[in-house]
């Protein structure tokens, strides 16, 4: 029962942080998990692997509900978003078996440089709003969105997110509306979920570290506990994002984001020492 509340908790505040700051709550839930498996006493060897499997698994369900509101709208371009689908289910699939590949060790020190570095673009960004043109053109041909889309692919399945941190700075480049490049990433999300989270399952499916209830590097506990929690919160942050300044929103995400990358720099600064 503490260990459900704990989930449950993890999900309100990943709900809480997506909505606050309109990115998806894979860079919360995954360090959140692996201190939550790290306390629960799971192999270190795979503990990294299953928050990355585990958060991908729960956006698969939030990222249905954030595109049935986009789509509404209309501000999805799906024309983009099936030219960006192939190479991101390719890239997604890739990006479980490169993880698969990967220590544990390893894969948290890539968790924590990503973090500062979504960390500082924030920042940088924040302090250069406004001065880039969206006109809605200029994408690429299908072939270069495809490309595109593996190595977002790629990448977001190997940090457990659904890519909006990566998609979304490269429509905004393309000179997309923010509105469309937010609805058409979170669009893509859906694919890079489903891809992952399958190829993390097939992965791990046979390693004997883990724990019951796993469906290979995927907990189920951990998935329902934090899909009952994240939705209502995510409208909750939301609502309260109306009440606060975006800029200081954005700063204080990008300081926890500071704070979460150098702590899984400096556990395993080892590594990088040799």
């Amino acid at each position: 029962m503490e260990t459900l509340l704990i989930y449950l908790l993890v999900g309100a505040a990943a709900g809480t942080i997506a909505g606050l700051f309109g990115v998806g709550g894979g860079l919360i839930i995954v360090p959140a998990l692996v201190l939550v498996f790290t306390a629960m006493g799971i192999a270190p060897e795979i503990l990294t692997h299953m928050a990355v499997a585990t958060s991908l698994a729960t956006i698969v369900i939030t990222s249905l509900s954030s595109i049935r509101t986009h789509h509404l709208k209309g501000a999805v371009d799906w024309s983009t978003f099936l030219s960006m689908t192939p190479g991101i289910l390719l890239g997604s699939w890739l990006g479980g078996v490169t993880a698969h590949l990967l220590p544990g060790s390893w894969l948290q020190l890539l968790i924590g440089i990503f973090a500062l570095v979504i960390a500082v673009r924030m920042w940088l960004a924040g302090r250069r709003h406004g001065q880039l043109p969206e006109d809605g053109g200029r994408l690429p041909a299908a072939p270069v969105l495809t490309g595109v889309g593996g190595l977002i692919g790629w990448a977001s399945a190997i940090f457990g997110i659904g890519g909006g941190s990566l998609t979304v700075p490269f429509l905004s480049r393309c000179h997309v509306q923010m509105q469309r490049a937010v609805a058409t990433s979170a669009a893509c999300g859906l694919p890079i979920a489903v891809a992952g989270a399958i190829s993390f399952t097939v992965q791990g499916w046979d390693d004997e570290l883990l724990p019951q209830w796993s469906s290979g590097y995927i907990y189920w506990p951990a998935f329902f506990g934090i899909v009952l929690a994240s939705t209502p919160f995510a409208r909750f942050g939301a609502n309260l994002a109306h009440r606060l300044s975006p800029q200081l929103l954005k700063n204080c995400f990008a300081g926890l984001l500071c704070v979460i990358g150098l702590r899984f720099i400096w556990l395993n600064a080892g590594l990088l020492l040799g």
